[in-house]
């Protein structure tokens, strides 16, 4: 007899790989958050350089969050009209004259100012970031993608502090400024040389009208919950570890690494986020992110717990920002770069509101409350994903 092979040639399907670029728009992440994170570590020798105190020097980092959110809320509209790389390369450029003004300033005014320059040009970048990232994601490869430039925060954080610190200690905190505008103006290189097909001349939507959008206020409620709580609770846990568990100041570097190393190892775990859908995730993860900040309030008397859950929070937090950015982009593609103008505008205000009203908590209560607190905003914002249209 003749032996007939009748099995069944079985057919790979290859999955689409992302694009470089997506690696680009990680670096300009990074770059951004190089800043926002920088100055507060280098505030003594920049107080002693200027002649002023800490919180005086941190005026310029206030300068930068409001430069943030008013230009993100106001200016994100023209990502639509010119398209986002063209406003991407452009506020990299601004980016970088504001860290060059910072890394000459003669004066604390005059830092201050050229931080509010470098926060107008985040608010511009950020949401070209995001929106180019579901632009250039493959289908069903969205939330790798974004997952994957929101590691350019995990870089800012556990490896832009340290070298921040370092190149301080050796060659002054001026010089942390011009290393991150050099970085800046090699990112805008990249991103002006990059072949990245966009739908450009378009529409410039306002503010009011994309407020206007089925689905956006509610997603913006969870998110200026989500960040409030988020804000308001890292603000202060470098203090409740020096003041109360009576550890070094150094301490709060390993509680940056393990947040930055959940958050960034979250990236891994993206692609399920794909499988399941972004839609049936978000308020999911919110009460996830809530039952992390409960458990947090019963670790705050050990060092070794609060680490682990730190992690945690970091890994839950990079889950609940990617998706938020895949449910916001996905509303109404026409209009992604002012609704993404919206969320960083209600991000860095949130930031604002979430460290000065947890501050004043803190002061009264101590910091257990203070995850407490963020649990129940988390609770607010799951019930704000679960109510918006998927």
């Amino acid at each position: 007899m003749t032996n007939i092979d009748q099995s069944i040639p079985t057919v790979s399907v290859k999955r689409a790989r992302i694009p470089a670029f997506a690696f680009v728009l990680t670096t300009c992440v990074g770059v951004i958050g190089s800043n926002s994170l920088a100055l507060g570590p280098i505030a003594p020798d920049v107080a002693r350089s200027l002649g002023a105190d800490v919180p005086a020097v941190m005026t310029a980092s206030a300068a930068f969050g409001l430069g943030t959110a008013a230009s993100a809320a106001f200016l994100g509209r023209l990502i639509d009209r010119h398209g986002p790389r063209r406003m991407l390369a452009t506020a990299l450029l601004l980016l970088a004259a504001g860290l060059g003004g910072s890394a000459v300033a003669p004066a604390l005014p005059f830092l201050v100012v050229a931080q509010l320059l470098v926060g107008m040009a985040a608010g511009i970048a950020l949401p070209a970031i995001y929106t180019l990232a579901s632009v250039i994601a493959p289908a069903g490869r969205e939330s790798e993608t974004v997952g994957l430039v929101l590691t350019g925060w995990t870089l800012s954080m556990v490896a832009g502090v340290p070298l921040s610190t370092a190149i301080a200690d050796l060659a002054g905190w001026r010089t942390v400024y011009v290393v991150v505008a050099a970085a800046t103006l090699i990112a805008c290189a990249a991103v002006r040389l990059a072949a990245v097909r966009e739908d450009s001349g378009g529409k410039a939507t306002s503010p009011l009208a994309a407020l206007g959008v089925r689905g956006v206020a509610p997603l913006l409620a969870a998110c200026a919950a989500f960040m409030a709580a988020f804000y308001g609770v890292y603000a202060y846990i470098g203090d409740h570890l020096h003041a109360v568990l009576g550890l070094p100041v150094s301490a709060n570097g390993l509680v940056a690494v393990s947040y930055g190393f959940g958050f960034g190892g979250a990236v891994f775990l993206d692609r399920l986020i794909d499988r399941l859908g972004a839609g049936r995730l978000l308020p999911l993860i919110f009460l996830a992110v809530a039952g992390i900040y409960v458990s947090m309030a019963a670790a705050s008397g050990s060092y070794v717990a609060m680490l682990a859950v730190v992690f945690l929070w970091g890994l839950a937090n990079h889950f609940g920002l990617n998706v938020l950015i895949l449910r916001l982009t996905a509303l109404d593609p026409a209009r992604r770069g002012a609704i993404m103008g919206l969320n960083s505008g209600v991000t860095y205000f949130s930031l604002s509101a979430g460290t000065i009203g947890f501050g004043s908590v803190y002061a009264s209560a101590g910091f257990s409350i203070l995850p407490l607190a963020a649990a129940g905003l988390m609770l607010a914002a799951a019930l704000s994903a679960a109510l918006a249209p998927r």
